[in-house]
């Protein structure tokens, strides 16, 4: 793959803007001042401990919170991938296709014939881009957590979106999945210029993917390239506490805080693995 951020290679108007943003539930503020421009191919990481506002950030972009102040603009072409999780409907009654299908439904393809025919279209695309189509007619009841993941990847790029919101899609998932998962989302952004917005506990599968940080700490952010905000004075002062960021045998680890995030170090800067 080629290295560097795709958003630098095809340029294009933001995907997202946040100008001056405040969201805040009575007298607890998430975040204020936040300006934020996303580009199309970029790949934003949300990090924080738990309760700093990541999957609010992920419900602004989707309409379902609103600011206290301040804009937010964003494409009306998202889509959305959850975190793994049983589904409300019976497992053992959906197949695969009918779970991918779900993210045509609403769009206007029409009735009849013709639009089953583009709706099926639509889906068998979206099963051949994750390589699903070999169990797209099992039940998801049977599948694995890996290969319903793969699935709802599937559901989420059918529509074609400009923006792919991620809402710890890795938790759950063996280290092997991870990858997997990762794998389809990242090349899913360098093929169509899609942008990531990516909340995430588990950062090591993501990071040498990542070209920008957002952290979020107790009302407070930082953003910028994870050279730039996983760093000890940055974090400390983020957290108002000491926090330490270390290299252990090629990782990058950090003590201290609300959390502590272990992640994997990219060798060189705007890396990618193969």
């Amino acid at each position: 793959m080629t290295p560097g951020p795709v958003s630098a290679q095809r340029g294009g108007r933001p995907v997202v803007t946040f100008s001056g943003a405040r969201l805040a539930f009575g007298d607890r503020v998430l975040w204020d001042g936040l300006d934020l421009a996303i580009e199309p191919g970029e790949f934003v990481a949300v990090l924080g401990p738990n309760g700093s506002g990541k999957t609010s950030f992920l419900r602004v972009l989707l309409g379902q919170y609103a600011l206290r102040s301040g804009t937010v603009e964003t494409t009306e072409a998202v889509g959305y991938i959850p975190q793994q999780h049983a589904d409300d409907a019976d497992p053992m009654a959906i197949r695969g296709r009918d779970l991918v299908g779900f993210g045509v439904d609403g769009n206007r393809w029409g009735l009849g014939l013709r639009g089953r025919a583009r709706r099926r279209e639509l889906v068998d695309r979206a099963l051949d881009a994750v390589d699903a189509r070999h169990y797209a007619d099992a039940p998801l009841g049977v599948l694995s957590g890996g290969e319903q993941q793969r699935l709802r990847v599937a559901q989420a790029v059918v529509s074609e979106p400009d923006l792919l919101l991620c809402d710890e899609p890795l938790a759950s998932l063996d280290p092997t999945n991870q990858h997997v998962v990762v794998d389809l989302i990242d090349r899913r952004r360098r093929e169509a210029g899609t942008a990531v917005v990516f909340v995430t506990h588990e950062i090591n599968p993501i990071l040498p993917y990542v070209d920008r940080v957002l952290y979020l700490v107790g009302g407070r952010f930082r953003i910028g390239t994870p050279e730039q905000v996983m760093t000890t004075e940055t974090l400390s002062e983020l957290y108002g506490s000491d926090v330490e960021v270390l290299r252990v045998n090629g990782r990058l680890v950090v003590i201290g805080g609300e959390d502590a995030h272990h992640c994997v170090a990219p060798e060189t800067p705007g890396s990618r693995p193969a």
